[in-house]
């Protein structure tokens, strides 16, 4: 009897580990066996000692939809939101730089794995929206990272509204590095990036890294049990049951009103 396939695939060429997320049937939700499988490469890439930077990717048109809400009614209802925080936290503390490189469609919970990587390399089909307002959510846990990078007043509007905005959108306000126009000129830049990692010693990939994630790492001390408590309580409340239940049956939700 073969193993059930990897929600993540992980390869290493080049002194680079690639971790590609490979949940097509949720469209790379982010479940308790994703994250425990990300979690495992990066701890995997952060002790090897030829690996020099990490790549997070993804197969299909979706990088990661969210939250996986056909696990948002367990017992504990804080187990999802401090996943969330160890997988975002282990992105930060990897001691390697890593990379999202994304072509596809990113998703509140998505969202959290952009901010706590070093870098962000976006093609043109890539799209982003923090749809947690349209459930009766909060976008809580991924502001840990979040927060310190987005323009204050981009992430009132788009934290608010759950519009969709495109990969040019995002680099202007902080949730991406580099927004391309075309595939191969993402695969370009992506390479070009790896090319300068290569170049770079260890000790300086890894001091430098704790110097521009100082705010972030602080969000996470400060904030991180508030987030996870805010998270677990809108997950287990009614208006939220009622947006989750409406979004997976595919209907509005009961407070959406036309303008007419």
């Amino acid at each position: 009897m073969t193993s059930a396939a990897p929600f993540v695939r992980v390869g290493t060429t080049g002194a680079v580990t690639t971790l590609e997320l490979d949940s097509p049937h949720n469209r790379n939700a982010l479940s308790t066996r994703l994250m425990a499988e990300l979690a495992q490469g990066l701890a995997t890439a952060a002790a090897d000692p030829a690996v020099r930077a990490v790549v997070l990717g993804h197969t299909g048109k979706v990088f990661c939809a969210g939250a996986d809400l056909s696990e948002a009614t367990g017992s504990d209802p804080t187990v999802g939101p401090r996943g969330l925080v160890d997988i975002q936290r282990a992105i930060v503390d990897c001691p390697k730089p890593v990379i999202a490189y994304v072509n596809g469609h990113v998703r509140a919970g998505g969202l959290g794995l952009l901010g706590a990587a070093d870098l962000a390399i976006a093609g043109p089909a890539a799209t982003f929206a923090f749809t947690e307002v349209r459930l009766g959510l909060a976008p809580a846990v991924i502001s840990l990272p979040l927060r310190p990078k987005l323009q204050p007043r981009a992430a009132a509007r788009y934290y608010l509204t759950g519009e969709t905005f495109d990969a040019v959108e995002a680099a202007r306000i902080g949730l991406i590095t580099l927004a391309a126009a075309a595939e191969d000129e993402a695969a370009k830049a992506l390479e070009e990036v790896l090319a300068a990692l290569r170049l770079a010693s260890p000790q300086g990939l890894a001091e430098s890294k704790r110097l521009v994630n100082a705010e972030v790492v602080r969000s996470f001390e400060q904030d991180a049990d508030a987030r996870v408590e805010q998270s677990a309580r809108l997950f287990g409340s009614p208006e939220a049951q009622q947006g989750m239940k409406a979004f997976l049956e595919r209907r509005p939700a009961p407070w959406a009103v036309d303008a007419d």
